[in-house]
């Protein structure tokens, strides 16, 4: 099985189920099966054939979804980027990953349109120019005779790039076994059906919307509803209009639409599984999104993009007293543990690394068998998450581990620091990290943004935090600034902020 057979299967199962919904745009899953092979012919045509890379420069539209399984289709494996990044960003990757091809799509293409190269084709959606072929043109000269994709699970299939928060991105490389597991496991535990509609807002260039919802969805025969960007408002409707029924999303969006005033006004009674990752949830954010969103079908996923991703769930009835944390089982297929750092499971109460286990786990990194190595400890795939168990198996996120300050031999969590920071009125976003100390080894830093300027920062924040944390964890260094630095999917860089102290040493 590989993921160009669903489609095929679908074809033929399901012809006239609709597949994508895109705008006023709907194409069902023979006439989406039609342009793939199409597509896969021109490819072909141009040169491309199996192994061969092809980096996807897309927001959400059919473009994507076709390039997508025409590239898999032909036995190439593809390499789907965030539509945010910057040319240079793309450039890295399109020469880390050995590209072959790169489609663009043209609302993106101001960002990448010095990209050139000999041995490169290039693809972008309306008219060609100079060196750029038109896809549409690409797809109306393809033939539609079916085009048979013989690989096998094992076989490799995709490439997806980390973010880069520590460094330069890595390629995560993935197997069709890897990808179906995961997918599989999203059917089971999200109950996916032929009837389910999904709606796709989060980038599909993301292991989440791509693996767990993309493929999933098609894996079932499931209609999928396609939206280029985010906003409450095209949420809202969408999920009314379309009759959406499963929806993943980071928690943000939730947040940005439980504020929307009008949001009473919508039918969202068709949903089934409002899914949401990537961060958790408070218990008062869940109330009010349970309040707004008028349902009790709010669910949370944790994995990370090596894994699939795969992980743990909380279930829509365990929030109640149990939001922030991520769930106490493995999700179908994946075996959850905490260990120190030899790889021994660690009892309730101790604070140790995630360690994730399960055929969703990536083949590797992309050239970087040394990097693969360290990922991985008799199998188990670390995940970099510092976490604890309570009593009743619930597991709770404490930090990243790269994160961790070690300060006097003893151990701060910069997630409990900024967690406390935030909850000063004025303060809006805060960033802690460890700089070096000549006796302490670290000591603790934080980095402010405020809505009002302090007359002194320090002395601000440490009365605000006295008898809120324990003295060693209140940050002795602090800088006010005007924004954090992020990368393309808005994590906070701390390396950024880490090389910025590493000219001076704390006194």
């Amino acid at each position: 099985m590989n993921i160009s057979n669903l489609l095929e299967r679908n074809a033929r199962k399901y012809p006239y189920q609709e597949a994508i919904i895109s705008g006023e745009q709907r194409v069902n899953y023979f006439e989406l099966d039609q342009q793939v092979n199409k597509f896969a012919s021109a490819l072909k045509q141009q040169g491309i054939s199996a192994g061969d890379k092809v980096v996807l420069f897309m927001p959400n539209t059919p473009e994507f979804v076709i390039a997508y399984f025409a590239v898999l289709r032909l036995g190439g494996i593809i390499v789907p980027v965030n539509a945010k990044l910057t040319g240079k960003e793309v450039h890295y990757i399109l020469e880390h990953s050995d590209a072959r091809a790169f489609i663009a799509h043209e609302l993106l293409f101001d960002a990448v349109s010095g990209v050139q190269g000999e041995d490169l084709l290039l693809i972008k959606t309306g008219k060609g120019r100079d060196s750029w072929k038109s896809f549409e043109q690409l797809l109306a000269n393809g033939e539609s005779e079916s085009i048979a994709c013989t690989l096998s699970e094992d076989d490799e299939a995709t490439i997806l790039y980390t973010s880069g928060t520590t460094g330069k991105p890595k390629g995560v490389l993935f197997t069709y076994r890897n990808i179906l597991s995961a997918a599989i496991m999203m059917c089971v535990e999200m109950e996916m059906k032929p009837e389910s509609r999904i709606l796709h807002m989060m980038p599909l260039s993301h292991s989440a919307p791509l693996h767990l919802f993309l493929v999933a969805g098609t894996y079932v025969g499931a209609s999928h509803v396609l939206s280029p960007t985010f906003t409450p408002e095209a949420l809202l409707r969408l999920v009314e209009g379309e009759k959406v029924t499963h929806f993943f999303g980071a928690p943000v969006a939730y947040l940005f639409t439980a504020k929307m005033p009008t949001i009473e006004s919508y039918d969202l009674s068709f949903m089934k599984f409002w899914v949401y990752g990537g961060a958790p949830l408070s218990q008062p954010e869940v109330a009010l999104i349970k309040e707004k969103f008028n349902t009790d079908r709010l669910c949370c996923v944790y994995g990370l993009t090596e894994a699939g991703p795969t992980g743990t769930l909380l279930l829509a009835n365990e929030h109640s007293g149990h939001a922030g944390s991520i769930g106490k089982r493995g999700a179908l297929g994946t075996e959850i543990m905490i260990a120190d750092d030899e790889g021994k499971e660690l009892p309730p109460g101790e604070v140790g690394e995630i360690l994730l286990y399960g055929e969703g786990n990536m083949k590797g990194y992309y050239k970087d068998s040394e990097k693969t190595n360290e990922a991985y400890h008799n199998g188990w795939l670390r995940t970099g998450d510092l976490a604890r168990r309570d009593e009743e198996g619930y597991i709770w996120i404490v930090d990243r581990k790269k994160d961790l300050i070690i300060s006097g031999g003893v151990n701060i969590y910069p997630k409990e620091v900024e967690e406390a920071l935030i909850a000063h009125p004025a303060i809006s976003e805060a960033a802690v990290i460890g700089v070096p100390h000549p006796e302490w080894g670290e000591t603790v830093k934080a980095y402010i943004v405020s809505n009002e300027k302090f007359e002194d920062v320090k002395e601000t924040c440490q009365t605000f935090l006295s008898g809120k944390l324990a003295f060693y964890k209140i940050p002795k260094l602090y800088e006010a600034v005007t924004e954090l630095p992020r990368n393309a999917t808005g994590k906070i860089l701390k390396q950024v902020l880490r090389d910025g102290n590493k000219s001076g040493v704390a006194k």
